[in-house]
């Protein structure tokens, strides 16, 4: 997923913004004799973008790292019953500091 967010530490970041990409591994403990191919039965992963989207055009955060639990917990409200463990790797296209970067990426698991 790809979203212009307006968080980091600097002014120039929160003001104008960045672009940012989100990807997504949600361990989903439900029996496969339970989904039955019905996406009713399960989650829609519509449902996870619709969240991240939200957090994402709302946060003005300061450190990735906060954005990354803040979607953790989210995605986990969904259905505490079925969601096991979230993992959320979280890049920012571009920073604002001297040197050659393609991005700066962290990755959180809950």
């Amino acid at each position: 997923m790809r979203f212009h967010s307006h968080i980091g530490v600097y002014q120039e970041e929160k003001k104008l913004g960045q672009n940012i990409e989100i990807n997504l591994v949600v361990d989903f403990n439900i029996d496969e004799t339970t989904i039955k191919d019905r996406v009713e039965r399960t989650i829609s992963y519509a449902a996870f973008y619709t969240v991240i989207a939200e957090i994402v055009k709302n946060s003005q955060v300061n450190l990735i790292e906060t954005l990354a639990l803040e979607i953790i917990n989210e995605i986990k409200k969904i259905d505490q019953e079925h969601i096991g463990t979230v993992k959320v790797n979280l890049k920012k296209l571009a920073v604002p500091i001297d040197g050659i970067f393609d991005n700066v990426e962290i990755e959180m698991e809950r």
